[in-house]
């Protein structure tokens, strides 16, 4: 850590309290900041924190889940509840979801509409899936379209590596391992892509570039330029109509078939 450009230093404390005083006194604020919460045990951390630091220019928050926490509901603390998210009426719908398979995506969904009522103005959610032992989650919240990409930038380099993957929570179709490389090896959009198209466009007809707006802002790693292939394959397998005239492009207007 010598040779780092970086001074480290280790301080001891509870992320609910400490964090915004340990912040003031090593002079933090004015300067970027990522603040990454690991809620494996308990998420604590009230939402002024996440307020106070979306404040802060160029400032980005990651918010880390364990599997068993969206299962310990008599462990949850209304109280504390309250001040992570903003208020009771904010979680108590996600509190009441209570198919397994769906009570996770509903609290991950309703963390990140925290994240975007203190101020961050993208957010993005991941399961990370290691091919052992149990699944991550994480919520991200920044300011800027520079740090979305850049965080996707990061993910499409963690994925396949070490034996770990990622997948969308808004996906229910399970992809088994080892089919996402089969299908690009032959050409064709991965079926994760096409279900999370395929969802956007039940919300009603679009441009293929409001699609590619779509992938970049809501879903995990996906970028405006997949947009285009995703649509062209679809179309071709007759799940997409061209709205308008000429050649499919980024300008095109398309919709699911009525």
């Amino acid at each position: 850590m010598r040779d780092l450009p970086v001074h480290i230093e280790v301080q001891r404390g509870e992320a609910s309290t400490d964090s915004l005083p340990l912040l003031t006194r090593l002079g933090a604020w004015g300067h970027p900041i990522l603040g990454i919460f690991d809620s494996w045990g308990s998420v604590n951390v009230p939402l002024d924190v996440m307020r106070r630091i979306a404040r802060n220019p160029s400032s980005e928050v990651v918010t880390t889940f364990g599997p068993n926490w969206f299962s310990r509901r008599e462990n949850l603390n209304p109280d504390v509840l309250d001040t992570v998210f903003g208020g009771r009426a904010f979680w108590t719908p996600a509190d009441a979801e209570s198919r397994p398979d769906e009570r996770w995506r509903v609290w991950l969904s309703t963390y990140r509409d925290a994240l975007r009522r203190s101020g961050f103005a993208h957010q993005l959610q991941f399961e990370l899936v290691p091919r052992t032992g149990q699944p991550l989650y994480l919520v991200f919240g920044t300011g800027s379209t520079a740090g979305l990409k850049a965080m996707k930038d990061a993910m499409w380099k963690v994925d396949d590596r070490d034996g770990e993957s990622f997948r969308d929570p808004r996906t229910r179709g399970a992809i088994p391992d080892g089919q996402i490389d089969l299908f690009q090896a032959a050409g064709l959009a991965d079926t994760e892509l096409l279900e999370l198209v395929a969802q956007r466009l039940s919300m009603g007809p679009a441009r293929v570039e409001t699609v590619g707006d779509w992938l970049l802002t809501e879903t995990s790693r996906w970028m405006p330029k997949h947009a285009l292939q995703a649509i062209r394959e679809m179309r071709q397998n007759g799940q997409v109509t061209l709205l308008s005239s000429g050649k499919l492009t980024t300008k095109s207007q398309v919709s699911l078939p009525a």
